[in-house]
């Protein structure tokens, strides 16, 4: 008989800092919608940028500046997948072909969408997306 992972409530601090009025606290946001920043910043940040964590993030920044296309679609996929395996324990991705990275050739920008279920959480699929543009 497998053993069954349960998780906790995740729970993380909200990135517009707004006060919460009715204790002033700083918002903060939960389960699903925690998660999926986390992996969005998790890809948004470019290695060498957390202290003492270098490794942490991707290099996903430099490959924006390549030539738009297939290849550097498929080099953006391997580095958020790997990302994601190695700094996200939250995070399951069951299939590679779950995180869809599409060059946008008229805007010059790339259109991600990833689907993932959370560990300890009934299988209900989670999905994000957004866009990847270099910035000059």
């Amino acid at each position: 008989m497998p053993v069954e992972r349960t998780s906790k409530g995740f729970k993380d601090v909200s990135l517009t800092f707004k006060r919460n009025p009715l204790n002033k606290d700083i918002t903060s946001v939960k389960n699903e919608t925690a998660i999926s920043r986390a992996v969005r910043n998790l890809i948004l940040t470019k290695k060498g940028e957390r202290f003492f964590d270098l490794d942490f993030g991707t290099n996903v920044s430099n490959l924006l500046f390549e030539n738009i296309g297939p290849f550097a679609a498929d080099s953006i996929k391997d580095e958020i997948i790997s990302a994601i395996r190695n700094y996200e324990p939250r995070v399951e991705i069951v299939n590679n072909d779950d995180i869809v990275v599409m060059p946008n050739y008229d805007n010059n920008q790339y259109d991600i969408n990833i689907k993932y279920s959370i560990v300890g959480i009934a299988p209900d699929s989670q999905e994000i997306s957004f866009v990847l543009k270099s910035v000059k």
